[in-house]
């Protein structure tokens, strides 16, 4: 789908293109990916780098067009990723502004509504690009909030009774934490690659606060990915001790149960054992003592703490 948006206090849509205005551009079909390149001259390089769900943050020339590819934070289709990022890239050649995104997004619209609170008044291409990524920045921080509680409450759940489900669903919010990670990062990577090219026209000001916001994030998910991975090993450990303690105490048991089994052993062979079979008392004696060895190593194995 296309859009013309322009800025006016705030971006509001258009009917038709004028010079200086957004050409946005969700979730494209084929013929609009032909218009695009047809009455805009936009190269189909750059739309078959967007296209590319790990497409990396970069710039790139090409026939005057410079293409700005950035990483934004959305929710995941699949079922056991909760939170991942797509690319996004912003197309800039003179009056045109094209941005191109073939995913779905609620960083776009919002972005919009935004604009119009704010009465923004958006310039030129460079100061729109750290606008965007401001944007990318705050959604990254309040995606990150909501990973947070879910890690908080999968520990909660595992704290009442270890499961399998519970500790897949913290590997899972592990990988968000990952590809956020690695996506701020090149976002950053990014954010430098624009203050060298339009380091005379952008507001100083504006790329800071992006720079800021853009290291709060880098921060915020790498101390989460940090703790993560320590409840993770923390959680491995106590399985780990759970297994031995429950080995431990079947082989006490073990223990136990053979000291009488092996009287029973030797009783039980067809061989004199001393013992007259006329003895009323015999199998009385024999099951005494395999009883009070059986509860001498009872209490010996408590002592030592193996039971």
């Amino acid at each position: 789908m296309i859009t013309y948006l322009e800025c006016n206090k705030g971006f509001s849509e258009i009917e038709n293109w004028t010079a200086g205005c957004w050409v946005n551009v969700e979730e494209p079909q084929p013929e609009d990916l032909d218009f695009l390149k047809e009455n805009f001259g936009l190269p189909g390089d750059f739309l078959s780098d967007i296209s590319d769900i790990d497409e990396r943050p970069r710039v790139e020339r090409n026939n005057g067009w410079i293409c700005t590819i950035l990483r934004i934070p959305v929710r995941s289709r699949e079922d056991s990723i909760p939170y991942t990022t797509i690319p996004i890239g912003v197309m800039v050649n003179g009056d045109y502004i094209i941005t191109v995104c073939n995913y779905a997004n609620h960083l776009i619209t919002d972005f919009i509504d935004h604009t119009q609170r704010r009465n923004a008044e958006i310039g030129n291409a460079p100061d729109f690009i750290l606008r965007l990524l401001n944007s990318s920045a705050y959604w990254y921080l309040e995606f990150l909030k909501d990973l947070r509680k879910m890690v908080a409450d999968a520990e909660h759940e595992l704290q009442q009774s270890i499961r399998n489900e519970d500790l897949l669903q913290l590997m899972n919010l592990q990988k968000s934490f990952v590809i956020f990670s690695t996506s701020i990062s090149g976002n950053n990577i990014l954010l430098e690659r624009i203050n060298r090219l339009y380091s005379e026209d952008y507001d100083a000001e504006l790329y800071e606060d992006v720079r800021i916001e853009l290291r709060q994030a880098e921060l915020t998910v790498a101390i989460a990915t940090q703790m993560l991975d320590r409840t993770l090993d923390t959680y491995a450990s106590v399985i780990s001790n759970n297994v031995n303690a429950i080995m431990k105490r079947l082989t006490s048991i073990s223990l136990i149960l053979m000291v009488p089994t092996l009287i029973a052993s030797f009783y039980g062979m067809n061989v004199d054992v001393g013992i007259s079979m006329e003895n009323h008392w015999a199998f009385g004696c024999i099951a005494g003592v395999g009883f009070a060895l059986s509860l001498i190593s009872l209490l010996w194995m408590r002592k030592v703490k193996w039971l």
